[in-house]
C-alpha cells in the first residue's frame, strides 16, 4: 500500500462488485386504484424497492417520463397523470393514493392487460476481483464501472450499510476525517432522478474534482 492511504493500514481495500437482478412474481396484482392501495399494504418491502429502483437495471427501449413503475402505471394503465406526478415510498405512496381516492368518486380502471403486477427482485452479486487501497486510485476506473457495479455500490448499498449510504462514502469513513469533504459530496447525490450512467458520471466527477483540489 502506498500514498496517503498508507497511514490507514487497518482499512480494507475497496472491493468492486457487480450485480444483476432476477425478477420474481409475488402473485399480487391490481386493476383499480383502490385495489392498488389495498395491495400496497400486503406486498413485501422488497417489491416496493423493486418497482422504485429495479428499472434502473432493466433495458429501456424508450425514455420513460417517470422514474418508477408505480408512476408509469398510473399514467399508462390508469391514464391518471395527476397521480403519476406524485411519488414516494410505501407510507408516502399510501398517502398519495389515499389523497387521490378522496379527490374523485369516479376513478378509472386499468384494462385487464394493463393490471399492475407486483414483482420483487433477487440480487445476484459478482466479485470483479478489483481492489483499491488508496481512494485516489479509483479515479481512472470509475468511468468504466458497469451499471451493475454502480447499482450495487450506490443503490443497493443504501439497504445494506449502517448509515444507509453508498458504499464509496461508507468505505471512505474508515479513513477518519481525511476524506470528510468527499464523503459529504457523495452523500449529497440524489440517485432518484438519475440513470445509472448519469450516476456513474456524477460519482466520477466528484472524485476527480475532490482530488484535484486535494492532491
Amino acid at each position: 500500500m502506498t500514498g496517503p492511504a498508507a497511514a490507514s493500514a487497518g482499512v480494507a481495500p475497496f472491493a468492486v462488485m457487480d450485480c444483476a437482478l432476477i425478477t420474481i412474481a409475488t402473485g399480487f396484482r391490481a386493476q383499480t386504484l383502490r385495489e392498488f392501495r389495498e395491495t400496497l399494504l400486503k406486498v413485501p418491502a422488497g417489491s416496493i424497492d423493486h418497482h422504485f429502483w429495479g428499472r434502473l437495471l432493466r433495458p429501456q427501449f424508450d425514455e420513460p417520463e417517470f422514474n418508477n413503475d408505480f408512476a408509469s402505471w398510473a399514467q399508462r394503465g390508469l391514464h391518471d397523470k395527476p397521480l403519476a406526478e406524485r411519488e414516494g415510498l410505501r407510507q408516502e405512496l399510501l398517502e398519495v393514493v389515499e389523497q387521490r381516492l378522496e379527490e374523485s368518486e369516479m376513478l378509472p380502471w386499468a384494462p385487464a392487460e394493463h393490471q399492475f403486477q407486483f414483482l420483487r427482485s433477487q440480487i445476484v452479486v459478482f466479485d470483479t476481483g478489483l481492489r483499491y487501497s488508496n481512494p485516489a486510485d479509483l479515479i481512472p476506473y470509475l468511468s468504466t464501472l458497469s451499471t451493475g457495479s454502480i447499482y450495487y455500490h450506490f443503490i443497493d448499498a443504501r439497504g445494506r450499510t449502517v448509515a444507509r449510504c453508498d458504499d464509496f462514502s461508507a468505505w471512505l469513513e474508515g479513513f477518519g476525517e481525511r476524506y470528510a469533504g468527499l464523503v459529504l459530496q457523495l452523500r449529497s447525490v440524489d440517485p432518484y432522478f438519475s440513470s445509472l450512467k448519469e450516476l456513474r458520471h456524477v460519482v466520477t466527477e466528484i472524485f476527480q474534482g475532490y482530488f484535484e483540489e486535494h492532491p
